[in-house]
């Protein structure tokens, strides 16, 4: 059993990190809701990724936020890692969208899921959309064995959904938690893919070390959803459609990588043709062509991420969801 470094679950030993990159007010939203957590004494870290905007001007009155402002814009990848190198001390590290408003014991509840489940090391919330319609945004990752990832409920009214805590394949990196000894050992997100879809890669090889994800149902993040990029514009469907072929050939081991390597294919083929019927498709051909140019970078991944596997591929199936139907029904999004 693959455990946390030293499963220390003190407030005062947790790093809140939130990229932001023109926020706006939702960024003040978010850290009204961070004040409101019934723990204290966590280090909350806000990453500028170089907005335009003044989404980041009100934090000058707020002395318990250490603002690190980046350059440019480094992306949601690179500017988490960068977070996370400012987070002192911290042994759990969790990540916030601007976006994601916190309920007021939603850290609370992913550090009593810590203490009484010692075996997981990384925790997903659940997760409301923030339009007040009642329906949720995910419970969860989920990850087919063709590549293709989305969030579990999305879009589902929450009455009609009853979830206790289990095992998911990861969480979404809007609103989760992780061991930072787990994340300093895949060494943090692949900064190569922006962003969109580093979530599930960074879960993925969690997984292949063998750190498992918690679904922790009462800890509830309510969340705009692609508030910054916007759900199915240009940005988020290009990097989401490259990202997940690089996914696929740096993550999934041995056999399987052979064994589903045609449906793989077929979902590519078919991802473009429905981007085709948005009005997408030379941004999703350029996703592609951008993918296969990057396989060598990703081809030159897979030896080291494979070659530190300590998860037999029988094992990996366990949390990969595989069939047609869950992927011909998905309800679900992923960004």
């Amino acid at each position: 059993m693959i455990r946390p470094d030293d499963g220390d679950t003190r407030p005062e030993r947790v790093a809140v990190i939130i990229v932001n990159y023109n926020g706006g007010a939702m960024l003040r939203q978010c850290i009204d809701a961070l004040d409101a957590q019934t723990v204290r004494g966590f280090q909350t870290i806000v990453v500028d990724n170089a907005s335009s905007d003044d989404s980041v001007a009100f934090l000058s009155g707020r002395p318990s936020v250490d603002l690190v402002r980046s350059g440019c814009n480094l992306g949601f990848a690179a500017g988490n890692n960068l977070g996370l190198r400012h987070a002192g001390d911290a042994k759990w590290i969790v990540l916030l969208n601007p976006d994601a408003f916190p309920e007021s014991t939603w850290l609370e509840a992913l550090l009593a899921a810590a203490r009484r489940s010692p075996e997981f090391a990384f925790f997903g919330c659940k997760m409301r959309l923030a339009d007040a319609s009642g329906r949720l945004d995910g419970t969860g990752d989920l990850h087919h064995v063709s590549g293709v990832s989305w969030r579990r409920d999305h879009g589902c009214p929450e009455s009609s959904v009853q979830r206790g805590s289990g095992e998911i394949f990861g969480p979404c990196a809007a609103a989760a938690m992780y061991s930072r000894g787990a994340l300093n050992e895949v060494a943090g997100f692949d900064e190569s893919y922006f962003c969109y879809h580093e979530d599930v890669d960074l879960a993925f090889r969690l997984r292949l070390l063998g750190y498992r994800c918690l679904y922790v149902p009462d800890s509830i993040v309510r969340h705009v959803s692609s508030g910054i990029a916007g759900r199915r514009s240009d940005f988020a469907t290009y990097h989401g459609q490259r990202n997940l072929v690089w996914t696929f050939v740096k993550d999934m081991p041995g056999v399987l990588f052979w064994l589903y390597l045609p449906m793989h294919v077929a979902v590519n083929v078919a991802a473009v043709l429905v981007c085709a019927t948005r009005g997408q498709l030379v941004v999703a051909l350029r996703a592609k062509r951008d993918a296969l140019i990057g396989l060598p970078m990703a081809w030159r991944a897979r030896r080291s991420i494979q070659a530190r596997r300590r998860v037999h591929p029988r094992g990996l199936l366990q949390v990969l969801t595989r069939g047609l139907r869950p992927l011909l029904s998905r309800g679900g999004k992923k960004s």
